[in-house]
């Protein structure tokens, strides 16, 4: 049950992201609102999740799952350069993610 509401955690990091770029500096109301929303939302199940998760790997994986979904969401809803170094180093930390839930 920790895996997957460290995942969700994860998912809602990367919601929150981006509507954080959408709120313009949070000038802009309801993007801001979401944001806000959605980082309480993800620290809350990132927290539940660390009652039986590891602290290190926890946090690696959230973080993880968030920059990776922001840098695909970037690329996808923002048009956001995919360039080849970008990618390896968005692979690199999908390599560590499995790495870290395998040492788990």
């Amino acid at each position: 049950m920790a895996w997957i509401l460290l995942t969700l955690a994860g998912l809602l990091e990367v919601v929150w992201a981006f509507y954080m770029k959408q709120s313009n500096g949070f000038t802009k109301v309801v993007p801001s609102v979401v944001t806000i929303i959605t980082m309480i939302a993800s620290f809350a199940l990132l927290s539940v999740s660390m009652k039986t998760l590891p602290l290190g790997t926890a946090y690696t994986i959230w973080t993880g799952i968030g920059a990776v979904g922001a840098f695909l969401v970037g690329i996808i809803l923002l048009g956001e350069s995919a360039n080849p170094m970008r990618i390896v180093a968005a692979i690199s930390i999908v390599g560590g993610l499995i790495m870290m839930k395998l040492s788990s």
